[in-house]
């Protein structure tokens, strides 16, 4: 895989039991890429491992006085340093080709799990857990990846100048056959410290990267109740904890390099004083001296691989160990979709909730619980994270939401995606313009012009013209990223437009317009009302607007429906449905209540005079 060829047609399944296996998935799967930087890493080290003995050989040339073997000492060194800078240039592509690969395979997987799992994925992982994971951490284990096949190179080379050394020179080759491999593990007992501290820097990182992320999340609402000091106190704490643990841990790899410095050193002077020693009693000749010399000393670069990977494995453990956490996670139900690929139509029930939406009709849900009705809304399209009714002690889960009589668990993801659409409370406006915005899959059968007409976003577009320089055409009119330049109601009637737009056979909107004023509500509602007539629609709300343009209102209580009318029977006839519609207390449903028998004893007296 090359970059240009990115992205993959399929990331593949990743081994998500651990982040050791996740990152030997990875390297498995990056094995032709691993093999082609192998390659060009064993030509580089080897041409400058080779460096040393064509100096030896030019050094025997000059004592010998021979012309001959010094052009043929000059030609090799000519030549390793040729093989040098080729292979050099070659590890560096093939390299970074591997760890961007990488990291574009791991994001892929990343999207694509964000994907299946829809809002489900924000209640089980931590927003901030999952920005740090698609940005940092897939960076450091594209740095892991990047580095095996420079390490395996480096060894190699190691290996086969030990054993050339030893057949060139066996006296000193001995030595350095025995040093090496001590330089090599002398650090080993350091890395297990070294790595834990790496794992608490990276875990304090991640907290504070997940602080910032909610509170820029929720900085609008922070400035409202005078709470960003107190937010800013918290995220103070915790990045000064990152320092403090950052200290420890660069502390520890320092004192790893120290060591990595001042044992090729001493080896050097071992080497240097035995080989004086052996040269002054006529045993080896300076030319060998200087080559095992000079070996030696070009070998503390391939060495320092070593070190590398051992930093490199210390800190995308971590971060693989959180990637694999979220590829592990999977929709509370999912079959892998045993029927067919055609979007079923027809009424669609909930069994958990006995919450029924006839096919072709506009169905409002009102809940007391706003959290209960988020849960029943993502419930409805096929995302279920918790149950909107809990199961009963030694019951069963409940079963899954039939859209025509199908199980939706039962279609394939994709299908479900097309057949369902669900809205959330804090639908996301990606940054690009307006067109790119309403730019979604869809029937074709809703006009973009249209759809913004019904979410009554006159307005909006004249914002988004008035905020983008040069733009006249509101489709071209640039949107910021998650529509910060707007306000909340604004946001909210485009994310509505986008939904009209998609036209589903079955659209959930979950509270659409919370943020919007009376006047805009009533008239969202007749345009909702109006374009999606004869298409299934279920909208959570308790806007008396928008509920007395439902052909069905539904209340749900306490994880069951409750009671089933129109606005104006449920809001007389209904008194919990009353409080959660017009907010009134208990008292005051009481004090009603208590008004309405006195006026009805009233008016039977009086009927009675008469």
């Amino acid at each position: 895989m090359q970059i240009q060829d990115l992205p993959y047609p399929d990331p593949g399944v990743p081994d998500a039991a651990s982040g050791p296996r996740f990152l030997w998935w990875l390297g498995r799967n990056q094995l032709g890429g691993q093999l082609k930087s192998l390659a060009w890493g064993l030509l580089h080290f080897l041409s400058v491992s080779a460096l040393p003995f064509c100096v030896g050989l030019a050094v025997e040339a000059v004592v010998a006085r021979s012309g001959t073997r010094l052009a043929t000492a000059g030609g090799l060194m000519a030549l390793a340093c040729a093989g040098n800078a080729v292979g050099s240039t070659g590890l560096h592509r093939t390299a970074v080709t591997n760890w961007i690969t990488a990291a574009a395979r791991v994001q892929q997987l990343l999207a694509r799990k964000a994907a299946q799992l829809g809002s489900g994925l924000t209640r089980r992982v931590a927003a901030g857990e999952v920005v740090a994971v698609s940005t940092g951490d897939v960076e450091k284990i594209g740095w892991f990846v990047e580095a095996m096949s420079r390490f395996t190179a480096a060894a190699l080379t190691v290996v086969l100048v030990c054993v050339g050394l030893v057949v060139y020179q066996p006296a000193l080759g001995v030595v350095v056959a025995v040093g090496l491999p001590v330089l090599a593990l002398a650090v080993l007992p350091l890395l297990p410290r070294a790595t834990r501290r790496a794992d608490q820097q990276r875990e304090k990182a991640g907290h504070a990267t997940e602080l910032a992320s909610d509170t820029v999340a929720g900085l609008r609402v922070l400035r409202g109740i005078g709470g960003e000091e107190l937010f800013l106190d918290r995220y103070r704490r915790a990045s000064q904890e990152v320092r403090h643990a950052a200290v420890r841990s660069a502390r520890m790899w320092s004192l790893i390099s120290a060591i990595q410095v001042l044992l090729p050193g001493l080896l050097l002077i071992v080497v240097v004083c035995y080989g004086v020693h052996l040269a002054q009693e006529g045993r080896i000749t300076v030319g060998e001296l200087v080559t095992v010399y000079s070996s030696v000393m070009i070998l503390t670069y391939p060495l320092r691989h070593f070190e590398e990977i051992a930093m490199a494995y210390s800190f995308s453990r971590p971060s693989a160990r959180r990637a694999a956490r979220v590829l592990s996670l999977e929709r509370a139900t999912d079959s892998g979709g045993s029927l067919a690929d055609e979007p079923p139509t027809g009424d669609l029930y909930d069994p958990a909730t006995g919450l029924l939406a006839p096919a072709g009709r506009l169905t409002a849900v009102v809940c007391g619980d706003p959290d209960a009705a988020g849960r029943l809304a993502e419930r409805l399209g096929g995302h279920p994270g918790e149950p909107a009714a809990p199961a009963p002690p030694g019951g069963t889960a409940p079963e899954s939401v039939l859209l025509g009589g199908v199980p939706l668990d039962d279609l394939p993801l994709a299908t479900a995606r097309t057949a369902v659409l669900v809205q959330d409370k804090d639908p996301v406006l990606l940054s690009g313009s307006l067109r790119e915005l309403l730019d979604v899959p869809a029937s074709g059968d809703v006009d973009p012009h249209a759809a913004l007409a019904a979410a009554q976003c006159e307005d909006v577009l004249a914002a988004l013209v008035q905020g983008s320089l040069g733009t006249v055409d509101p489709m071209g009119a640039r949107i910021t990223e998650r529509g910060r330049s707007l306000s909340g109601g604004q946001r909210q009637r485009l994310a509505l437009a986008r939904s009209l737009v998609t036209d589903p056979e079955v659209l959930v909107l979950d509270e659409p317009t919370s943020a919007v004023d009376s006047h805009t509500e009533a008239r969202i509602a007749q345009g909702l009302h109006e374009l999606r007539h004869g298409r299934t629609t279920v909208v959570f709300t308790s806007s008396p607007l928008l509920l007395d343009r439902a052909d069905r209102v539904v209340l749900v209580h306490d994880g069951q429906v409750a009671a089933v009318g129109l606005h104006r029977e449920l809001v007389h006839k209904e008194h919990r449905y009353r409080a959660v519609v017009t907010r009134e207390t208990d008292d005051e449903i009481a004090a009603g209540s208590v008004a309405q028998a006195a006026l009805t004893d009233a008016l039977e007296e009086i009927e009675e005079t008469a």
